[in-house]
């Protein structure tokens, strides 16, 4: 039972992550609603990825994530519907 628990958590919470990011992509363009697609990135090497030369081959390291209003915004309702959904197992 716990394992379904989890699954609806990452399903809804992809979901809302995945359609957050549509929705400020759409909204890019749109006057009144620019606001939800302000992103902030955050990251190690994002810019500038740490690099290891070990002459053979390099190794580059890096991790970035970008997030915006409107996948806060959808994340925070997937949360809802989580709390909803999980309460029938």
């Amino acid at each position: 039972m716990k394992w379904k628990k989890t699954l609806i958590f990452l399903l809804l919470l992809l979901a809302g992550i995945m359609a957050g990011a549509v929705i400020g992509s759409l909204c890019r363009n749109v006057g009144a609603l620019q606001w939800l697609s302000y992103a902030q990135s955050i990251g190690i090497g994002s810019d500038t990825p740490l690099v290891l030369d070990l002459i053979v081959m390099k190794i580059t390291f890096g991790l970035s994530f970008s997030i915006n209003v409107a996948q806060v915004i959808c994340i925070i309702i997937a949360l809802a519907f989580y709390k909803v959904f999980s309460k029938g197992f």
